[in-house]
């Protein structure tokens, strides 16, 4: 649905290089009541329907919300279990890929890396063995910009449609379908995927005509993570070695100009000793590393990134790999003998 309604100043919902509106501010010209994007269902007869191919943390947020929104899902995940769960919430199941896309409209693919979306797409039981024509894949792995295009090339040869969206905001985000979603690709695949960009979105940002765009503002943005991530956790560490109170440290630092969105969101994980991954740092181990590959290939220097880059491998070689993202900084406390809360003595 779009704001057309609205003189200008004021850009569309869906206006290229937009953010989109958030939902719980857009008010119907003709009601005086605010409605939310998200309440309102499509009549039965326009309902797309919906396979989510992978039913992690993320994935299951974001097909909720597609439920939430009236559309008809379908999950699919390597984990029964997980399968077995969005049913018992009202969804549908699919053992394998191409039985998720066999009736689908709309796939949306919500795996780790380039390497299993590639498999999801183009290996045994694969979403191009039954995904019709016209309909769209949406792509939300974080991968290199030139995997994305050329796997967007090898689908839309077969007239299938390909959006290359990643995106940021965590699994609470992804289940109240508040998501940002970095998306590329052509004018069409925007338009067939737009039901469920909808549902998940609350910030769609419409970067270009071509797959690989998307994938590269994603890595910008990783980057910027990753080293956020690392001088937090060395900043905190490092104050603990000092012997101050962490606690006060947080507060004085989020109330100063040395704050961070990652410092504050990432280092109350290390006052409450809790690495319960939201995050885990093998993420940042495969995401830093690619960009060392793009910098590299463009001959471009990365230092700040390289060097974040080894620090998240040092916690992934301290066995700390599958656990949050924090825990760098428990990296750091342990190679310098730095107690931090819940960690021994």
């Amino acid at each position: 649905m779009h704001l057309a309604l609205f003189a200008r100043p004021f850009p569309t919902l869906w206006q290229r290089g937009q953010a989109v509106i958030p939902k719980r501010q857009y008010r119907r010209p003709d009601r005086g009541q605010n409605e939310t994007l998200r309440d309102r269902r499509m009549p039965e007869s326009a309902k797309p329907r919906v396979a989510v191919i992978g039913l992690g943390s993320m994935g299951f947020g974001m097909a909720t919300s597609l439920r939430r929104a009236g559309l008809e899902v379908t999950g699919c995940d390597v984990s029964a279990d997980s399968v077995a769960r969005f049913v018992a919430d009202g969804g549908k199941g699919a053992g394998t890929p191409a039985e998720a896309a066999k009736t689908a409209d709309i796939v949306v693919s919500v795996v780790v890396n380039a390497a299993q979306t590639e498999t999801i797409l183009f290996g045994a039981d694969g979403v191009a063995e039954t995904l019709g024509k016209g309909a769209v894949f949406i792509s939300s792995a974080t991968m290199d910009p030139d995997v994305a295009r050329r796997l967007a090339k090898q689908l839309e040869t077969s007239g299938r449609l390909y959006l290359d969206a990643p995106i940021s905001g965590g699994a609470q985000r992804a289940a109240q379908g508040e998501l940002t979603i970095l998306a590329s690709g052509s004018p069409a695949a925007f338009a067939k995927a737009r039901p469920a960009l909808d549902a998940m979105a609350a910030k769609l940002y419409e970067l270009g005509d071509d797959a690989g765009q998307g994938a590269a503002f994603k890595m910008i943005n990783q980057l910027l993570a990753g080293v956020h991530i690392a001088a937090a956790s060395e900043a905190i560490a490092f104050a603990a070695k000092q012997g101050l109170d962490i606690r006060k440290v947080y507060e004085v630092i989020t109330a100063s100009a040395g704050n961070s969105w990652m410092f504050e969101n990432r280092m109350p994980h290390v006052l409450e000793g809790d690495y319960t991954p939201r995050s885990a740092v093998e993420i940042f181990v495969k995401d830093l590393g690619i960009i060392q590959d793009m910098a590299r290939s463009q001959k471009f220097p990365v230092p700040v990134a390289a060097a974040a880059l080894q620090m998240f491998l040092m916690t992934a070689a301290s066995g700390m790999g599958r656990d949050d993202d924090a825990s760098v900084a428990r990296m750091y406390a342990r190679v310098t003998g730095t107690h931090l809360p819940g960690e021994p003595n």
